[in-house]
């Protein structure tokens, strides 16, 4: 069995790309497909089109194809007539297509194309980034159904003495049930390699597997509703003797409405669904199907609108925007303005001046906890034609949004990441607000950052693209600098409102006082309860969630590891158990050492349920909620919890990194930071700008309303240039400290970097993987024009039970530094190395 024929993705490098062709074709109908699979592969393949299929065939839409055993779905991105003169693919070596699976295209031609260059700019698999592009459940999995032939049913009807064999249980299943989809006898039968049994098996003539492609596992939802039909003799003054009582309240709840769902007419007219048949029988109501959205804001509390008078720095900014958007031509902006300057507003005064000149508008916020603060106050200025993407919501309810933006209903679109690709139509304006967050980086394939593909995108379609943050990345203000992008300031808080004073607590010499290591200092639990006496409210921020970091045996020494990653396991009191933050491996907290068996076990180190603990028992008066990636996971109680907060029915929010970003609540006057140092340690070039980005946010959360604020930093390093500079909310000075140590070590955005992390369950394999990519980076690299270091050892040398061996790459111009990686790719694939264990990644926020 051969492989379909593979065309490279890049046309400018490869000569068997065949050149898309025109449609409608002059020359009759396509016939062969282009295809680019969900696969981890850097090329796409060429189908042969039945003539069945050829009239179906468009760009954008999926296609169901035969690869290797397996068929899958994949995505059509071009059309050819016919196989080039002087081609190396040969017509016998091209494998048939099976289906379309789309009756228009699901992809439409911009996202196609920018699909296309974020698969070429991060060298990753363009059916992957198509994938990732449409909404979850919209690319239907394909089954495999199994049947017996007579050669099986044969040697069932043989005794045999094995009856418990898997290879036994597997003929007997499949034999009761005529026919049976793969999937299903593995749920039934817990086989290991259930899917190896069964080919094996087909190969021997005892079973055929038919391979089927399903549909789509989400799709439009419709309900049964209930209207009047047109009947005039309801009028009649008499009339209400020919109803029973159940019926006239049918007809009664139904007169003033235009339809009413069939359950609320039920639940108005308090009767049961035979009344309601019968007057549908007789023509004197109408049952229909009526498709519904499901809504992502419905259980949302609702914001309110206010009047809003713009300072004399907004209106300078939004002057300079809408001049960008008159002129329907590509315009970068970074929107550097300090915490509390009017941001939010000058991002809706803008989607407004969108609106009226016929175009639509993209945000995106960093954070899945944002997106319901601001697709709130959206909804209220825009109505329904705000659409929220993200990945909390049901597949439903992102299948609906996603529809409502492909067909025009919605013309603003806010949410994370993914939101980037949403089919919006005459897209003229895009908004990253804090542009700086490393979450807008894809962490899984294909690793993409959402901020750079968003302003590609506004370049395509002649967009104007702001990115918004009081702490922009050193890439961004550089590029500001060297008038790359246009540079809005807006220097000062609304209301004349002076930024919160910060002081840096020293904790060593906390540490001197008590002689003891403390979670508190006296001046945080001071700057607490004076607070709290005056009504105000508090933040209290520690990056680490859980209870304790690690758990040490004091016995024997040893710290208890998750058994698939080099990192300590962090206990998590309220489940009793530790976790593994990193694969999710749980189990329960130890009563005695698993090494030793000794019973001395010590908890080290503080987590976020640890310091709401401690507060509760200092504070018990004080209203405490904590907000992290563990409470995030309930869906909507971060929204209850901040909009309670909001209320003045907590009085606290203890929580992590999620606090500092966005977050409007005018009562609070103190921030307290319980500790930094952990950021600052990380092995990362990016670790000071990190902590001075986390630090200068949160500070912004205090005093931005009428009462001033006031910010605590606990530290063990209270000399540390990020700190001295985040507690000053000084930009400017950390930018120019930090750029010399960027230029002076070669780092972004003085060099273009990138990633090659190589993994696997097996070491040795990794390591000659990893070598193997080193020799031919080094090959494809005689002219060093571009720098590799390693391989070596990743910071996480092992994770999710596999080890990582990393090589970075640093660059003067990232074409070259692409091309090189791209040709060493292509050869270690060559010679056998799996390119799924090798991750790439092409500007990284982190090398950790």
């Amino acid at each position: 069995m051969h492989e379909p024929s593979q065309v490279l993705s890049k046309p400018a490098t490869t000569p068997d790309r065949l050149p898309a062709a025109e449609a409608p074709f002059a020359a009759g109908p396509p016939q062969y497909a282009e295809v680019a699979v969900p696969v981890h592969v850097l090329t796409t393949f060429i189908y042969r089109l039945p003539p069945a299929l050829q009239a179906d065939a468009e760009t954008g839409s999926r296609i169901a194809v035969p690869f290797g055993r397996k068929l899958v779905t994949g995505y059509i991105v071009a059309l050819h007539r016919d196989l080039r003169s002087g081609t190396s693919l040969k017509e016998e070596n091209i494998k048939d297509a099976r289906e379309i699976l789309d009756t228009s295209p699901l992809v439409t031609s911009e996202i196609l194309e920018l699909t296309r260059w974020v698969s070429d700019y991060y060298l990753a698999p363009w059916g992957e980034v198509l994938k990732a592009a449409l909404p979850p459940g919209v690319s239907p999995r394909v089954q495999q159904l199994l049947s017996i032939t007579k050669a099986g049913r044969a040697e069932m009807d043989y005794p045999s003495a094995d009856t418990e064999s898997a290879r036994r249980r597997l003929l007997e299943m499949v034999n009761e049930a005529g026919t049976l989809a793969l999937a299903s006898a593995a749920d039934k039968l817990k086989i290991n390699e259930l899917a190896k049994l069964a080919r094996v098996l087909a190969r021997e003539g005892l079973l055929d597997i038919e391979q089927q492609s399903g549909t789509d596992s989400v799709r439009a939802k419709y309900e049964r509703r209930v209207r009047l039909c047109p009947a005039p003799s309801l009028a009649a003054p008499d009339n209400a003797a020919k109803f029973t009582d159940a019926q006239q309240r049918v007809i009664e709840s139904l007169k003033n409405e235009e339809s009413l769902a069939f359950p609320e007419l039920l639940a108005r007219a308090q009767v049961g669904p035979s009344p309601v048949m019968t007057l549908a029988k007789r023509k004197l109501v109408e049952i229909f199907q009526q498709q519904s959205r499901r809504d992502p804001l419905s259980d949302s509390p609702a914001a309110a609108v206010t009047d809003y008078v713009l300072t004399e720095d907004q209106e300078k900014v939004i002057a300079e925007i809408i001049l960008s958007l008159d002129s329907h031509a590509y315009s970068p902006f970074l929107l550097h303005g300090v915490t509390g300057s009017g941001k939010t507003e000058v991002y809706i005064r803008a989607m407004r001046v969108a609106l009226k000149l016929g175009r639509s508008a993209l945000m995106l916020v960093p954070e899945i906890a944002l997106t319901p603060v601001f697709s709130q106050r959206l909804r209220m200025h825009f109505g329904e034609q705000v659409a929220i993407f993200h990945s909390s919501l049901s597949k439903g309810e992102r299948f609906d949004e996603w529809t409502r933006v492909r067909n025009g209903s919605a013309r603003i679109v806010i949410g994370t990441r993914s939101a980037v690709f949403a089919p919006i139509q005459n897209l003229g304006l895009v908004i990253v607000d804090e542009e700086h967050e490393s979450t807008y980086r894809q962490q899984d394939s294909p690793h993409y950052n959402a901020r750079d593909t968003a302003i590609v995108r506004a370049q395509k379609q002649a967009a104007v693209v702001i990115l918004g943050s009081a702490t922009p990345s050193l890439e961004s203000f550089h590029n500001a600098s060297t008038g790359k992008y246009k540079y809005l300031q807006l220097p000062n808080r609304l209301g004349g409102r002076p930024l919160a004073v910060a002081e840096i607590i020293d904790m060593r010499a906390a540490f001197a006082r008590q002689q003891r290591p403390a979670i508190f200092s006296d001046e945080l639990l001071r700057a607490i309860d004076a607070t709290h006496r005056r009504g105000e409210q508090s933040i209290i921020l520690l990056n680490r969630r859980g209870y304790s970091s690690f758990v040490l045996c004091r016995s024997c020494g040893e710290s208890i590891q998750c058994p698939n990653c080099d990192v300590t396991l962090t206990y998590h009191r309220s489940e009793c158990v530790i976790i593994c933050h990193y694969c999710d491996h749980r189990e329960a907290a130890p009563v005695k050492c698993p090494n030793c068996e000794g019973k001395y076990i010590y908890y080290v180190g503080e987590g976020t349920q640890q310091i709401e603990e401690k507060l509760r028992t200092l504070f018990p008066a004080i209203r405490i909620a904590r907000i992290d990636r563990d409470t995030t996971a309930r869906r909507h109680a971060v929204e209850k919890s901040l909009h309670d907060f909001s209320e003045g029915k907590i009085d606290m929010l203890v929580g992590t990194q999620i606090l500092a970003k966005g977050h409007d609540f005018p009562n609070v006057t103190l921030v307290g930071v319980v500790s930094v140092d952990a950021g600052l340690a990380l092995p990362d070039f990016r670790a000071a700008e990190r902590t001075f980005q986390l630090l200068t946010q949160v500070a912004g959360r205090a005093g931005r309303g009428d009462l001033a604020g006031k910010v605590l930093i606990q530290t063990y390093h209270p000399y540390h240039y990020a700190l001295r500079h985040a507690s000053g909310q000084d930009y400017a000075g950390f930018y120019e400290e930090e750029i010399r140590h960027r230029q002076n070590h070669s780092y972004p955005p003085f060099v273009a970097l990138a990633s090659l992390l190589v993994h696997g369950t097996k070491l040795d394999q990794v390591r000659s993987d990893a070598l193997q990519l080193r020799k031919e980076l080094d090959t494809a690299n005689p002219n060093r024009i571009v720098r590799v270091l390693g391989p070596a050892p990743a910071a996480l040398a092992r994770l999710k039970n596999e080890f990582r061996m990393q090589l970075l790459i640093k660059g003067r111009k990232r074409q070259q530094l692409r091309d090189v990686i791209d040709a060493a790719l292509k050869a270690v694939a060559t010679n056998g190395v799996n390119l799924r264990t090798v991750n790439v990644e092409i500007d990284p926020v982190s090398i950790m």
